[in-house]
């Protein structure tokens, strides 16, 4: 899957998120998320998958976005 096949649910492009470069949420054609965000080990996951971390507001924001 491409970048460009993603939903991009959160961030506005602007200011210090206009690189991409900032948590944010997608989502896919099947209706799946990927998420963006800082890596996290708290603890390790089963083999193929990722921890990431993200503030509660861009959970809320992907909310709003699809509107839940």
């Amino acid at each position: 899957m491409a970048r460009e096949e993603l939903t991009r649910l959160t961030g506005n492009g602007n200011g210090e998120c206009s690189q991409n470069d900032c948590p944010n949420v997608y989502r896919t054609a099947s209706g799946s998320f990927v998420v963006q965000g800082n890596p996290c080990d708290v603890f390790v996951p089963p083999k193929g998958e990722s921890l990431v971390e993200i503030p509660e507001s861009v959970f809320r924001e992907a909310v709003r976005a699809l509107g839940w």
